[in-house]
């Protein structure tokens, strides 16, 4: 078992660190098993595991918090739930039920309870579903049995200077998901083809790669993490309408609460050359939250957004919005928080 008397909740990474276990349940003869707690985190695996050769694996990511009132929540599970099922359904593999995945997920907390970052800390506890093809299969064909592992870890902000602006690079020698691909699919092969073009970006100083469309290169995409919005001077919140990028629930929920602050939410193509049209533009994803971008270098062209060392005020009116519900400090009038 781990302990927790040594971490330093307020200087939290975003990685993995060791906790008390996590839960696994398996799809064997057409259905779901029981929902297990194991202790360690190495796991037999067949060597001819459909996962390991053809990449039918597939994941979430969601995190728990520790409200001002002592209560540790988890934010909008249902949303990973149908995900995960879109997801499963796009690479031919059997996702669990609603129902099932949040139950995987509520376990996990449970068994894990010390391990949420208490509040004030601005930390939380990260989940991790995990679904993977288990069946020894040499052909190509979509495995019949899997697993569901949900683990666990406590973490800090994503990028190492929290909320704070970056500046973004657009990568054009590389696509991150095909036209009519697997983009929509939070799968595991769309972020393998990631990693080169991550790399070659933070060689040349940026942290974060913004991708164009795969079928004409002249339109926004995602960010290599997260999803893209952007706010005009006339107080419009846009993002991209695209077949080819992930439905983010952080960007969903965006959405609702800037509707509410009297923004209009426009979903459209954003072509490339018309970045100039924005005094804001963040990144925006589960793990990251919302991270603020004030420049994007496009070609030979840098288009600059506000302030290079401090968020745009929209931005953070939506950043202390979603945080301020998650941490309880702001009615959840949308029920979107459930308590473990």
């Amino acid at each position: 078992m781990s302990t927790t008397h040594q971490l330093d909740w307020k200087n939290l990474g975003f990685q993995y660190l060791p906790t008390n276990g996590f839960v696994q349940l398996d799809f064997v003869d057409g259905q779901w098993g029981q929902v297990e707690v194991k202790q360690d985190p190495y796991m037999p695996m067949h060597i001819a595991a459909n996962c390991l050769h053809y990449g039918q694996a597939c994941f979430e990511g969601l995190k728990a918090f520790t409200t001002k009132a002592g209560k540790v929540v988890l934010f909008r599970p249902d949303r990973n739930a149908e995900r995960m099922r879109l997801s499963a359904e796009r690479i031919c593999m059997e996702a669990p039920s609603n129902e099932l995945f949040i139950e995987a997920c509520r376990k996990a907390i449970e068994i894990n309870r010390d391990f949420v970052p208490p509040y004030g800390t601005g930390a939380s506890l990260y989940l991790r579903p995990l679904l993977i093809g288990t069946e020894a299969t040499v052909g190509i064909k979509p495995s019949s049995t899997f697993s569901l592992i949900v683990f666990v870890t406590p973490v800090g902000p994503y990028y190492k200077d929290g909320f704070r602006p970056v500046e973004a690079l657009v990568m054009e020698d590389y696509d991150r998901a095909a036209p009519q691909g697997t983009g929509r699919a939070k799968m595991a092969g769309n972020y393998a083809a990631s990693l080169k073009p991550g790399m070659e970006a933070k060689k040349k100083g940026y942290p974060i790669v913004l991708f164009a469309d795969p079928k004409e290169h002249s339109y926004v995409d995602e960010f290599g993490t997260s999803n893209f919005i952007a706010i005009t001077p006339n107080g419009e919140y846009k993002t991209p309408s695209s077949s080819s990028i992930l439905q983010s629930i952080t960007n969903e929920t965006l959405q609702v609460l800037a509707q509410e602050m009297g923004l209009t939410v426009i979903r459209e193509p954003i072509a490339l050359n018309s970045l100039d049209q924005f005094s804001e533009v963040g990144a925006v994803g589960t793990a990251a939250v919302l991270t603020p971008v004030h420049a994007i270098q496009y070609r030979d062209r840098k288009f600059t957004f506000g302030d290079p060392d401090v968020a745009g005020a929209t931005l953070t009116r939506l950043y202390q919005q979603l945080q301020g519900i998650q941490y309880g400090e702001i009615p959840d009038t949308h029920e979107w928080l459930v308590e473990i």
